[in-house]
């Protein structure tokens, strides 16, 4: 279990990740409405801000239940949403979880995910006791699969035709970070 998950709060020099809050649906519909945005992920677009309040009231569910953990990504300096990462398929007994972000378009290029990463991989590790965390992206993501790069993960596999949204069918590269080598600081 993920445990005090609705008391989280993580600095990064730039960023604050902390839970998501009802006031924040409207931002993260504009993020994540975008077909930009929503181009690789495994669920359509958002359309409604349903969408945005179910997703934080299930969040806070997860997380109350100690299932998952997601995180706003705030500015610090600016308190404004530039989008969300989570842990879940969490596994106890394995010590592990998988890896997810979303970032709004107008944000993209400036690091934040990076930076983002770095604490909650950080956190996942040292604060969790994670052993592995494992990611899914569509292998056509380059943005993605450069991201978990510069993490350190290890791309380890493919599941081909993993996914069908709207009529695509698309593949899943599958990536691996464990905790041996960032605790040592190898990151890899």
């Amino acid at each position: 279990m993920i445990p005090h998950a609705l008391n989280i709060l993580i600095e990064t020099e730039r960023l604050t990740l902390q839970p998501l809050k009802p006031g924040d649906a409207h931002a993260l519909l504009a993020i994540f409405s975008n077909t930009q945005v929503m181009k690789y992920w495994n669920t359509p677009p958002w359309t409604s801000l349903n969408d945005a309040i179910d997703f934080i009231n299930q969040s806070e569910a997860d997380m109350r239940d100690q299932q998952s953990l997601t995180l706003g990504i705030y500015l610090k300096d600016t308190g404004q949403l530039l989008g969300k990462c989570l842990l879940f398929s969490y596994s106890q007994q394995s010590r592990r979880a998988e890896i997810g972000f979303g970032l709004g378009h107008e944000y993209w290029g400036n690091g934040y995910i990076t930076e983002a990463g770095r604490a909650l991989i950080d956190y996942s590790f040292t604060t969790l006791g994670l052993r592995r965390i494992e990611a899914e992206i569509d292998p056509d993501n380059a943005g993605s699969a450069k991201a978990l790069e510069k993490l350190g993960f290890v791309r380890e596999g493919l599941l081909r035709q993993r996914w069908e949204i709207n009529g695509v069918v698309s593949d899943s590269a599958l990536y691996g970070l464990l905790a041996q080598g960032w605790c040592e600081g190898t990151s890899a």
